[in-house]
């Protein structure tokens, strides 16, 4: 029997079949980008979904320009967020606090949450996958955590699910805001099994006639649709030399005395980013190795507040590096952000370390129960 729950975005379409909560997200045009009204639903269907006996696992996607599938989502509506800083509007300290607790409700849901991360999937796109129990990637898949291409750091929970990753992956994916496929995402461990993407709607049809979610019923309707990965190309262990350095500036130099086109390539991206965010990036995920997602994303809480309003610094609003690279690569679209500092070699300590000062007493913090 199928039926539809209508909550009140029509950004996010929700319908329970069989025993499956069918999430889509329906802004194609934005490519899914995350507004805080669908975060909202989102949370309001997990929510429903979790105490209801007749919804035994959830799935989740993405429409595209063609239909559903073809692009999953792309991160946070970064527009809202340069509007909001510009006309004070309480919406964006919303915005981040119910995303972060979206997050942290997916990774840990009671019951099996499915990802079909078809197409683009980058930033909050990652924040509402990367805790899925099975997280399915296409040869069409295009992973990014591109945070840092703005002057901002890999939020949605980065800090912890990147720290994860083997060989320093992670901090190479993060700093960089590189762009892999499915293979990568595997050897990355940001993803489990590759499915045909030619079949993913009839997976997707599949997954909703399941008589069962366990594992033995997951893992035989997933052999139906696994298909071989595009060939990993990332070099490794060049990654994991280059960047288990402690600082970036190590990390820098490092590649510009690495031989070959790639780490020239990869030093070459890593000039052109805020410095002072890329070191507090660098700092949060080696912070997230060791807390609990739920630590870490009031970590990231307490980042993102400083983020628009740079206390430590004495710099507010359009003056951060955050509403600069916004406005470089996304509002004026010149691509020539004025970072302060402009060199990795003028970042200090103290610049850094502001980013991690708590914005709030522990009892008052808005993700304080979090668990």
């Amino acid at each position: 029997m199928n039926h539809t729950i209508t909550f009140t975005c029509p950004e996010v379409l929700t319908e329970v079949r069989g025993q499956l909560g069918c999430i889509t997200l329906n802004r194609p045009r934005a490519l899914n980008a995350l507004s805080l009204p669908m975060i909202r639903a989102l949370a309001a269907a997990l929510l429903a979904w979790r105490d209801d006996p007749q919804v035994q696992a959830v799935a989740i996607r993405g429409m595209g320009k063609e239909g559903a599938f073809g692009a999953f989502c792309a991160g946070g509506d970064i527009r809202f967020f340069h509007q909001a800083v510009l006309r004070g509007d309480a919406e964006l300290e919303d915005f981040f606090t119910e995303e972060y607790a979206l997050n942290h409700l997916i990774h840990h849901y009671p019951k099996p949450y499915i990802a079909f991360m078809d197409g683009v999937v980058m930033g909050g796109g990652m924040g509402i996958s990367q805790g899925a129990k099975l997280r399915i990637v296409t040869p069409r898949t295009k992973m990014a955590m591109p945070e840092t291409n703005i002057g901002l750091f890999p939020d949605v929970g980065g800090g912890w699910f990147l720290a994860r990753c083997p060989r320093h992956g992670g901090e190479w994916l993060a700093l960089t805001s590189e762009v892999i496929g499915a293979g990568d995402a595997l050897a990355l461990q940001l993803a489990d099994a590759c499915f045909d993407a030619a079949r993913i709607g009839e997976a997707w049809d599949a997954l909703a006639g399941l008589a069962g979610f366990d594992a033995t019923c997951l893992q035989g309707w997933q052999q139906n649709y696994i298909t071989a990965a595009p060939a990993a190309e990332l070099p490794l262990d060049t990654i994991a030399r280059c960047f288990k350095q402690a600082t970036v500036l190590h990390i820098l130099q490092t590649l510009e005395k690495e031989p070959g086109e790639w780490a020239a390539t990869t030093a070459q991206a890593l000039r052109t980013h805020s410095p002072l965010m890329l070191e507090v990036t660098l700092e949060q995920i080696r912070r997230g190795a060791t807390m609990t997602l739920a630590d870490e994303l009031r970590m990231e809480r307490d980042m993102v507040r400083q983020c628009f309003n740079t206390r430590h610094l004495d710099r507010y609003m359009t003056a951060t590096d955050t509403m600069e690279g916004i406005r470089a690569l996304v509002i004026d679209k010149d691509r020539a952000p004025k970072w302060m500092p402009p060199r990795l070699e003028e970042v200090t300590p103290d610049m850094v370390e502001g980013f991690f000062t708590p914005a709030w007493p522990a009892h008052a913090h808005p993700l304080r129960d979090l668990d």
